[in-house]
């Protein structure tokens, strides 16, 4: 039972660390209401966009695989 607890530990460990670097790569996205204009030097939002996007796909599979590490965590604290 303590080898199951010490691999939910890893696993739970490992999901966690890969959640927070792909949230960490999301808060770098720039979201889509936002253009930057090279020749100007300056932001331009647009807020009338029908296709705004702020989130993408990797900050959800992100927060999804750091909660997912939290509960093998959880877990394996009462296995082991």
């Amino acid at each position: 039972m303590v080898a199951v607890a010490n691999a939910l530990q890893l696993l739970g460990s490992a999901l966690g660390a890969l959640g927070g670097a792909l949230v960490f790569v999301e808060f770098f996205q720039m979201p889509s209401y936002v253009e930057y204009n090279p020749e100007f030097q300056d932001y331009r939002i647009e807020t009338n966009r029908p296709d705004v996007r702020e989130h993408t796909w990797i900050g959800r599979i992100g927060g999804l695989c750091l909660s997912l590490g939290f509960v093998l965590l959880f877990v394996a604290t009462f296995l082991g």
